[in-house]
Formats: structure tokens, C-alpha cells, sequence
């Protein structure tokens, strides 16, 4: 037990004989530790040396009791020297610091007559960047004094003989992996770990600063080329400086090494003693507070779940009857159309028509590219009928035709899926200054395309398929250029030898022939009218009806187109973007079939059987004047006389025509798709 007690007595000379002969000294804590204190600093009970504490105004010391030998070389050189600590300062308030913490070298412990707050404890007013000092100091400042040309309220700087920094920088450090420089707040309460290194070779002292989980960075945050031979006596004091001013904040050292001419060596980190927790212990207040809290959560989750759950259910509820049971392979599910478009985003918008908004989609299992149309229920007929035309129609299956996949019934609308057509409509490529032009060629590859398609409607399936909205803006190019006729949204179908129905008058006027306005019937021969108008409008470049503005100018597409015929100069009226590059016969024959296909009375105009033919150039075009059309004149559907009598004539009839077709500038699938 003797033996004990002198070993206990005489610990603190061999801490200082270790120091004196192999100038190295480690700290992994304080605890028991031999250190010279004064002001406010003092070792905690478990071992960390807390240099400052609750009090205003005032400095704390912490130095290694006996001198460090910083024997010069026989040609009057410091040594090298390294210094490890780990230091946390905790302020009262999250974004305001009380000052910071210096690492010091000093010729006196204790440094006598120096100040707290601005001063660190270092210096005082009158020898501040004096150079009798002899003193090495590395700040790790939390206030931006301008008196000392601080760059900011939270830097690390290298002070030689005062605390006008020789060399600064943001707190901070360079990341090994990018290089990139990550901040640090030296007043975050987090230990953070500095490494100090002096060269006395190359003569310059680098510091670097990094977070304790972190390895020490490769590139050091401040480096200053100096020779610290002058500065460094013989025997100096090695330790910590702090002080505090207005604001409270604590500062402390958990660990620490120093070596001279060598590397100090590497703390133990999971060996540091632990900072206080900031606020103090919290007491358990489970039973009074949490596990009413927990209760109270638990239901309005609950409650929010089911909310939830009621609001998907109404999110994707959908109109299914008993009869749509035989329509299944053609129904889609709403869902699946919400999440193919990414929830109708207006990114996915295509296009904007009569009856709804087009937007395009990637059905989520098959992958497969669609473009849903978003209609309304409204100036629907029966909806059983309506959607057994569509699916019937859905059958249909014609190169020059697009695809109408299915449909789904939800609250108030109607959704219509559609293959998806990449180029989009014809009429953005004819109308408006189009920002791509499409050569004779193209143009007529599409007019037979879409008379390719009319036929097999009209003639070839198993119903006849009454398209009733053939225009420019229904026909869809895929990503060939190939015309697909689209939007069967107002399509009727009846059995072949069979008389159509009388129905509502729908389309767009322009393309609506005189017939159908008056009796209501839509026909075969109706849809060839609209075909002429078509017809027209690809080969001239305009609308069936264009305002032109001036009182004496045609607006109707196919009295200009008329007059030039009556001239004898009929190519005059292409498309002047088409320039020379087009084939005169076939052209010519193109507006000569408008004209013949635009005819007032039914029985003059062709089939679209007879149609395919004149195109394809299997039989020949009869003379317009053999058909009733002649240079003198001949009423068309579209004529301005003829159609204001028209219109005089039957005002009921035009009433619904131009509630559908003013109102309602495309029909249910057209616009931009």
C-alpha cells in the first residue's frame, strides 16, 4: 500500500520526465491529469477539460506544467513539431458564440495581464502584435472582430504574436474523395478534431480541421510559409486559451498529443470522455405525456388511412353497369390510365379538342404508347349505344385508320384510348406557317391513304361506318408520315342495305354537306363532301372557310378554287409553300376531285370507291363540265349565295349545326393529337 501512495506522489514527475526526454506527450482525457489551470478551466469528473463556464467576461488557461525543450539546430532552427486535439464549443444559443479557443505556444504559462472576450485570454490592448511575445497561437475563432481584420464569425487562423491572423480560412475542410470543401460551424456542439504541423525543414506550419468521424483530410485548410525560429525559444509552453463575453458558451478539450521532430501520435476517439448532452438530461414524462400522445397519434393515423383509403377509391372510381360486362376486353381500367399519362400532367398534354384534352400515355404492363382522350358525358345519345358503337368500332382494322383500343367510363366523362401517332395531325403541317412543310409527294401519298381508309369504312367492313368529321385535324401521322384517319367519336354505324337514321347535325362547318343540315341523315355521299373539302385544304394550304378580312375577298375555300377553274388557271390555287416541286397531273387532278366531290347535289359527286380510283389513276377523270359544273357558275354546298338561302331556309337545322360546329371548333378526338 506504500508502495501505492508513492507511485500516486510521484506520477506527476514522471508525466513531466516522459516530456522533457521524448517531448511527446498524449491525453486521451484529462482525467488524473497533471495540467497547470487558471481562470474558470477545470478537469470534469469524467475527464474533460473545460476551459470556460457559465460566466461573462471572463478566460480560461490550460498548459502542460513544465516547459517543452524546443532545442534550436546548431544553425539556429526550430524544430518540427505536430500537435493532435479534439475540442466542441457549446453556446447558449444556437447562432451566437461567447469567443473561441486558442491552441498556444508561450515563452510564460498563464500568460499574465492578458483579456478575455475579443483578446482569447492571449493578449491585452498594449502588446497585442507586439514582438517581444514569442508566441504561436492557432485560433479557432467564433466572433468577427474587425479591430483584428477577422474574415468572418467562424474561421481558423495562424497568429503570430497577435491576433491579427498571419493566414485564415472558413471553418472547414477538403473532402479526400471530391476535393470539394465542406463547411463547418465551430459552434455546431460537435467535437471536431485539429491536427497542427510545423516543417522546420520547409519552414512552414499547415493546420488542419475535420469532423471526429472523418479521417484527417489530405489537403490542410491553412498553410503559412514562415520560419518560427525567431518566434520560438528554447523553452516554451505548450496549451489551451479560451475566453468568454456577452454570450455564455462552454468550450472544451476531450483529448490531446503533441510530439517534437515526429508525428504526435493518433487519440484513442472512442477512448474521449463525452460532452455533456446540450439542454441537460430530459426527464421521462412517458406516462403524463407521451402515452397520450402516442394514443392521440395512433387514431389520427388511423383516421388518416381511412381518409386515404376513401379518397383512392374515389380517386379511381369508375362507372361499370351490368351490360358493360360483354364490353370487357375493350374496357380499361381507370387507374391504369392515370398512371400511363403520370396523372393527366399537363407535360402529357397533346392536344386540346371539342369535347376534352388529349394527353399522351405508356399503359403501365404492356408498355404499349396510347394517346387518351378525356370527353365529357354531355350531348351524348344513350350511353349503352354509344359505347357499343365504340366498341364495335374498336374492331375495326385498316392501315390507314387508327386504332381505337378502348374506353372507360368514370364519374362524369368518358376516356377514349387511342394508338399513339407520333407526328401528330395533319393540319399543324398545312395551316399557320407550318415549321415543316410536306412535299407534293407526301401530300398525295397521305389524300390516298385517307380515301384508302374512307373506302374501307364505307364499303369494306362488315357495317358501313359513317365517319361524319373528316378533316385535316382528324388525320394523324405515324412515324412514317403515313395518314391514319382518327377520332371515330362521332362515327355512326348501320347494317349494309339499310337506310341511316335521322340524328343530331355534328361536325364542323366548312365540311358539312347541305343534305346533311337539312334532314338530319348521315350518309356515305356526306362524307365524300367533307372528303372534297379535305381534298382542297391539303392541296391549297388553307381552310374550308378563311376571313380574310376584306369586304370584296373569297373566304370559301371552294369558290376561290372554283374561280380559278373557271380561268383556266386552276394549279394557281396550290399551296404556294409547295413552290415548283410538284407534279402538275396529279395536282390538277386533286382540285378538279375536290371540286367534283364538293358538289350540292349527292348523286353528282363519286364514291369513295370511285374516289381510290381517280387517285390511284385506274380510270379517268370525267370533265367538271359533264357533271353540272361549269364556268358559269354552279351553286356548291359552300357557295356564299347559295349558302346563305341554305342557311335562310332551314333555321333549325343550321342552329344545331352551328351550336356544334362554332362552339365546338373540333370534333370529339381532334386538335393536335
Amino acid at each position: 500500500m506504500a508502495m501505492f501512495f508513492k507511485l500516486v506522489t510521484l506520477l506527476p514527475f514522471l508525466v513531466s520526465l516522459v516530456a522533457s526526454e521524448d517531448t511527446s506527450i498524449i491525453y486521451n482525457g484529462f482525467r488524473s491529469a497533471n495540467l497547470s489551470l487558471d481562470g474558470i478551466a477545470e478537469i470534469t469528473s469524467n475527464g474533460l477539460l473545460k476551459l470556460t463556464n457559465d460566466t461573462r467576461q471572463h478566460k480560461g488557461h490550460a498548459f502542460f506544467p513544465n516547459p517543452i525543450n524546443f532545442k534550436k539546430s546548431s544553425n539556429g532552427t526550430a524544430p518540427s513539431f505536430s500537435t493532435i486535439f479534439v475540442f466542441a464549443i457549446i453556446s447558449q444559443y444556437p447562432t451566437l458564440s461567447g469567443h473561441g479557443i486558442a491552441f498556444v505556444i508561450a515563452p510564460t504559462r498563464g500568460l499574465p495581464g492578458a483579456l478575455p472576450s475579443q483578446y482569447l485570454g492571449l493578449f491585452n490592448e498594449t502588446n497585442n502584435g507586439n514582438a517581444t511575445n514569442h508566441v504561436v497561437a492557432i485560433e479557432l475563432d467564433t466572433i468577427q472582430s474587425s479591430e483584428f481584420a477577422d474574415i468572418n464569425d467562424n474561421h481558423v487562423g495562424i497568429d503570430i504574436n497577435g491576433l491579427k491572423s498571419d493566414r485564415s480560412a472558413p471553418a472547414g475542410y477538403y473532402a479526400d474523395n471530391s476535393g470539394g470543401f465542406r463547411n463547418l460551424s465551430l459552434i455546431s456542439g460537435h467535437p471536431m478534431q485539429v491536427w497542427v504541423d510545423y516543417d522546420g525543414v520547409q519552414k512552414q506550419i499547415n493546420v488542419t480541421l475535420a469532423p471526429t468521424n472523418i479521417g484527417k483530410p489530405k489537403v490542410p485548410l491553412v498553410s503559412l510559409s514562415r520560419d518560427l525560429s525567431p518566434i520560438i525559444n528554447d523553452n516554451m509552453y505548450i496549451g489551451f486559451s479560451s475566453s468568454t463575453g456577452s454570450v455564455l458558451s462552454n468550450h472544451y478539450v476531450l483529448g490531446w498529443s503533441f510530439k517534437i521532430n515526429g508525428q504526435a501520435p493518433d487519440l484513442a476517439l472512442s477512448q474521449l470522455p463525452k460532452l455533456p448532452r446540450i439542454g441537460g438530461k430530459k426527464r421521462s414524462i412517458f406516462l403524463t405525456i407521451g402515452l397520450p400522445v402516442i394514443i392521440v397519434g395512433l387514431v389520427s393515423l388511423a383516421i388518416s388511412g381511412l381518409v386515404y383509403v376513401v379518397r383512392r377509391k374515389r380517386k379511381f372510381a369508375e362507372l361499370l353497369e351490368d351490360w358493360e360486362v360483354d364490353y370487357g376486353t375493350h374496357r380499361f381500367k381507370f387507374k391504369d390510365l392515370y398512371i400511363a399519362t403520370r396523372g393527366f400532367r399537363e407535360k402529357e398534354l397533346l392536344g386540346t379538342g371539342g369535347f376534352g384534352r388529349v394527353y399522351r400515355g405508356i399503359l403501365p404492363t404492356s408498355k404499349i404508347e396510347v394517346a387518351v382522350k378525356r370527353v365529357s358525358h354531355e350531348s351524348r345519345q344513350g350511353m349503352k349505344e354509344f359505347v357499343a358503337e365504340i366498341v364495335s368500332i374498336g374492331r375495326l382494322r385498316h392501315r390507314n385508320l387508327v386504332p381505337l383500343l378502348g374506353y372507360c367510363r368514370r364519374k362524369g366523362e368518358l376516356l377514349l384510348v387511342y394508338d399513339y401517332m407520333p407526328n401528330g395531325s395533319l393540319d399543324k403541317y398545312l395551316f399557320n406557317q407550318p415549321e415543316v412543310t410536306l412535299s407534293w409527294n407526301q401530300r398525295f401519298r397521305v389524300l390516298k391513304g385517307v380515301a384508302s381508309g374512307l373506302f374501307y369504312l364505307h364499303e369494306e367492313w362488315e357495317q358501313v361506318v359513317i365517319h361524319r368529321d373528316v378533316k385535316a385535324s382528324n388525320v394523324l401521322l405515324d412515324g412514317e408520315l403515313n395518314a391514319r384517319l382518327g377520332d371515330f367519336g362521332l362515327a355512326r354505324l348501320y347494317d349494309h342495305g339499310t337506310d341511316p337514321q335521322t340524328t343530331h347535325v355534328v361536325g364542323t362547318l366548312g365540311y358539312l354537306a347541305p343534305e346533311h343540315a337539312r334532314s338530319g341523315k348521315a350518309t356515305r355521299s356526306t362524307d365524300v363532301f367533307a372528303f372534297g373539302a379535305f381534298l382542297l385544304e391539303v392541296a391549297c394550304g388553307r381552310r374550308p372557310i378563311e376571313p380574310r378580312g376584306g369586304p370584296n375577298e373569297d373566304v370559301l375555300l371552294v369558290d376561290w378554287v372554283f374561280s380559278h377553274w373557271s380561268r383556266g388557271e386552276i394549279l394557281e390555287a396550290r399551296d404556294p409553300n409547295l413552290g415548283t416541286d410538284f407534279v402538275a397531273e396529279e395536282l390538277e387532278l386533286v382540285l378538279k376531285l375536290g371540286l367534283m366531290c364538293s358538289h350540292s347535289e349527292p348523286a353528282a359527286r363519286p364514291s369513295m370507291r370511285q374516289v381510290v380510283q381517280f387517285l390511284e389513276g385506274d380510270i379517268p377523270l370525267p370533265e367538271l363540265s359533264s357533271i353540272g359544273i361549269c364556268a358559269t357558275g354552279l351553286t356548291f354546298g359552300h357557295n356564299k349565295e347559295g349558302f346563305t338561302d341554305f342557311a335562310m331556309s332551314y333555321p333549325s337545322s343550321m342552329d344545331k349545326a352551328f351550336s356544334h360546329s362554332s362552339s365546338v371548333a373540333d370534333s370529339l378526338l381532334s386538335g393536335g393529337r
